[in-house]
């Protein structure tokens, strides 16, 4: 059994995977058990005192790689490739909570029951980006030159986040939705937080199970979470190849942003000018690539404080040149 558990899997021991996942598991558990076991709309106050408490236990994981794993025969620190990962991935999944609040107004999901949907989304995004990270950094280390594509991805990516306008004013039914509309059978209401129950056909009148709006909902923003991830993914590995690594800066930056997604969507016209900082990123870390192989390797001490400061920068600017609706905003709920 011990053999097992110190055996090699994916360039760590098999029992540091198990305790993570059991770690998130212990944190799901929690989080959809205990705080959110009565369906209720979580406040914008709540909303940032649970993401602080998130933020603190990612800022701690990464702690525990710093003490826990040495540094790597190339000189790189595991800790400092955590933390650069962790903040370039919860950056770029600030961009999420516009479309799942667009997704959860489409289906007429109450805010009531939007946090229950999130969590179990986690579930899905734990397995989904596993496998994601798991096949992008395996071509990453059998093809090397692998490397500069993603590097050239996200510089293009970036750019194209500069100059061209991306407007989420509105989701609109995709080919995803037609195509669960036609081979699922879905109520026309929500039943609670429920995602599937059992009702008359239609057509028969025999009691048959049906999805709910709230699980349409669900599948759709589980989607959405991989098309984002076809963006961080390629960011993270641009910066690590240690699967170990990239999951767990994925997998925590995701556990927070659940909890900070209902402050994110109180305020999401607050943050407009964050997307040219992420722009920004994207083009630091793919020209990062590019710089190393033709002029020198970027100290990751560098590249975690200059990523830092451009998303801190945005962060900043935004809520600066936004200020008067704040103003707005605060004079309209007193009235």
């Amino acid at each position: 059994m011990l053999d097992i558990l110190y055996s090699d899997f994916a360039g760590q021991p098999a029992w540091m995977w198990l305790a993570f996942l059991a770690f998130v598991a212990l944190l799901l558990a929690f989080d959809l058990g205990v705080l959110n076991r009565d369906d209720k709309v979580l406040s914008v106050a709540d909303s940032f005192k649970l993401s602080a408490v998130y933020f603190a236990i990612a800022i701690a994981f990464g702690g525990a790689i710093w003490w826990g794993m040495d540094t790597r025969p190339d000189g790189t620190s595991p800790a400092l490739d955590y933390f650069t990962g962790y903040f370039i991935e919860k950056s770029l999944s600030i961009d999420n909570v516009f479309v799942i609040a667009l997704i959860f107004r489409y289906f007429a999901v109450p805010p009531a029951y939007q946090y229950r949907a999130l969590v179990w989304g986690i579930l899905a995004a734990v397995v989904l980006r596993g496998i994601m990270i798991a096949a992008g950094a395996g071509i990453v280390q059998s093809y090397g030159w692998v490397l500069y594509i993603f590097a050239a991805f996200l510089i293009l990516t970036g750019i194209r986040m500069l100059v061209v306008s991306d407007d989420h004013a509105e989701f609109k039914e995709n080919w995803l939705v037609r195509f669960l509309r036609r081979h699922m059978r879905i109520t026309d209401e929500l039943h609670g937080s429920r995602f599937l129950v059992r009702q008359p056909d239609k057509a028969t009148g025999k009691a048959l199970i049906h999805a709910t709006p709230l699980l349409l909902a669900l599948i759709v923003i589980n989607v959405a979470d991989i098309v984002f991830a076809v963006d961080s993914v390629p960011a993270i590995l641009a910066i690590t190849t240690d699967t170990f690594i990239v999951y767990t800066a994925n997998i925590m930056a995701i556990l927070g942003l659940r909890a900070l997604y209902f402050a994110l969507a109180a305020m999401i016209d607050r943050f407009h000018y964050l997307k040219y900082a992420l722009a920004l990123v994207l083009v630091f870390i793919g020209g990062k690539i590019f710089w190393g192989h033709l002029i020198g390797k970027v100290d990751p001490a560098l590249a975690l404080v200059v990523t830092v400061a451009i998303i801190a920068g945005g962060i900043v600017f935004s809520l600066w040149k936004t200020r008067d609706r704040a103003s707005t905003t605060a004079t309209s709920s007193r009235e």
